[in-house]
């Protein structure tokens, strides 16, 4: 049966999901990369018209189309690579209280000790999906800190099933992507030995 989590996100909708499982997305998703978390944490400033809350962030740096009448369309959302804010991230999910991060690749243990401090998680979406992202995309609702520029401009989206998204990080605090590594180096190490 396919899992649906919906915005806003409660911690009840989200406790029980295990890293590796494979979840979907409906309701509101917000972009925001490099320059939105500096900003919010270098400058203590929180996107004006689009409560984060309970909300869905993605990793993400969208091409964007402004039709003549002044409406947006999505070309293009394929994830960033997360880890790029691991070092903000965990005071980010504190300040801002979003439930769900999403971007490509895994996070590490900063940001796996706020998800579960703050009932948070990660989720991982496959890279080279940018077009599948769009197409899940229903509208742009708004965008604000435009002067940061496309990619990195804070747009605020409505989406259906969005994803797949694997957890890779849980309310509990388990990393599906460290619990790999560790994983493949235990068996490398015995490859080794056995050579």
């Amino acid at each position: 049966m396919k899992k649906i989590i919906t915005t806003p996100i409660t911690y009840e909708q989200i406790k029980d999901l295990k890293i590796g499982d494979t979840v979907y997305l409906t309701g509101k998703l917000a972009t925001c990369r490099d320059a939105g978390h500096r900003r919010v944490m270098q400058e203590e400033v929180l996107p004006e018209r689009f409560d984060l809350r309970g909300g869905a962030l993605y990793h993400a740096g969208p091409i964007v189309r402004t039709g003549p009448d002044g409406t947006f369309t999505v070309i293009s959302a394929g994830p960033t690579t997360s880890r790029r804010m691991e070092s903000v991230e965990a005071e980010f999910l504190g300040k801002t209280g979003v439930r769900m991060l999403i971007g490509k690749g895994g996070m590490l243990e900063k940001t796996a000790a706020a998800c579960k401090r703050f009932g948070a998680i990660h989720c991982a979406f496959p890279g080279g999906c940018a077009i599948i992202a769009a197409d899940r995309i229903r509208k742009v609702c708004d965008v604000e800190w435009s002067d940061l520029g496309m990619a990195e401009a804070f747009w605020e989206m409505e989406v259906e099933e969005f994803g797949p998204l694997i957890v890779s990080i849980d309310t509990k605090g388990n990393n599906l992507f460290a619990n790999n590594q560790k994983a493949f180096a235990e068996r490398v190490q015995k490859l080794k030995e056995k050579l």
